[in-house]
């Protein structure tokens, strides 16, 4: 790492460890739509917004932080980056459960119960990664580990989409479902792309 003429505000560690474990709540969040009757699903989605809304806060103290601070831990940018892409994942995870519920999903289909598991992996793995960037050490787990579910995220939303169109017989249902499927495919991309972030921040300050 390059040389620091002075003290570096570790703040940004502390909001960047926030916004994941924010994400870990979502996730469990999720899992809970599994778990109800879809009457109770409105107040999960609710739960959800708040979660949301405590992310965007957290993404807005980070980039308020980088404006007015004269030394920060790494580029500006990347810790734009980071905090753009850890706010995509709540997003998208919150865009796509509020789905289920606006269009009156009934049964859900087993491979949810997968989706949800990978997204909560992933939320479990950047959490735990986040305070390691503090040192930048021991950070390559992570980012393999994340590469790796993200795979299985892929082959899951490609299996998931081949049983909707082989076996569904309502268009609409159809259209409907497979946007909810994509959703939670883009959330698991989302963290993909935070661990490239954290990667390339490693690689460019050691």
């Amino acid at each position: 790492m390059g040389f620091r003429l002075t003290p570096q505000d570790t703040s940004f560690f502390s909001l960047f460890a926030t916004s994941a474990g924010l994400l870990v709540d979502a996730t469990r969040e999720l899992t809970r739509f599994l778990e109800v009757e879809p009457s109770g699903r409105s107040a999960i989605a609710q739960r959800l917004r708040d979660l949301e809304h405590a992310a965007d806060d957290s993404t807005h103290e980070v980039l308020k932080k980088v404006n007015s601070s004269f030394i920060t831990p790494f580029d500006r940018e990347d810790i734009h980056a980071l905090a753009a892409s850890l706010d995509d994942c709540m997003d998208l995870i919150e865009e796509t459960a509020d789905l289920i519920v606006l269009y009156h999903i009934g049964d859900l289909p087993t491979g949810l119960t997968q989706q949800f598991e990978i997204l909560a992996r992933m939320a479990e793995v950047t959490a735990e990664a986040m305070p390691r960037l503090r040192s930048l050490k021991d950070l390559s787990s992570y980012w393999i580990e994340i590469n790796r579910l993200e795979n299985q995220a892929d082959e899951l939303h490609r299996a998931m989409v081949a049983e909707l169109f082989n076996n569904a017989t309502d268009a609409v249902y159809v259209i409907k479902l497979k946007g909810i499927i994509d959703g939670f495919e883009d959330a698991a991309d989302a963290f993909e792309k935070v661990a490239h972030v954290v990667e390339g921040i490693a690689v460019k300050e050691s």
